[in-house]
């Protein structure tokens, strides 16, 4: 499975394609300056368990760190993902 991910801005959100077909998204708000809000993560059912929320996680992250932006994770699956994954733990907001 050929997983991409692409920030798609007009829409306030990552999207994630496997092999070409959108199956899930990350959205975003921005709620300061260089702040991003992350209220949601949802993967179509047919692709939960194969690694594509981690995978859309994981590139978002990196694109937002990219940008010199924080977040606040109120997702739980992004929180939970940061987490595990205490190398994403800089970019969550302190204020």
């Amino acid at each position: 499975m050929d997983l991409a991910v692409v920030d798609v801005p007009e829409r306030s959100r990552y999207e994630v394609s496997a092999d070409g077909e959108v199956v899930g998204f990350s959205a975003y708000h921005l709620i300061d300056e260089g702040v991003y809000a992350l209220p949601h993560v949802e993967v179509d059912p047919a692709f939960e368990g194969r690694g594509v929320a981690s995978a859309l996680m994981r590139e978002s992250l990196d694109d937002i760190r990219e940008r010199g932006l924080k977040v606040v994770p109120i997702c739980p699956f992004a929180r939970t993902y940061i987490g595990k994954n205490q190398g994403y733990a800089d970019l969550v907001h302190k204020g």
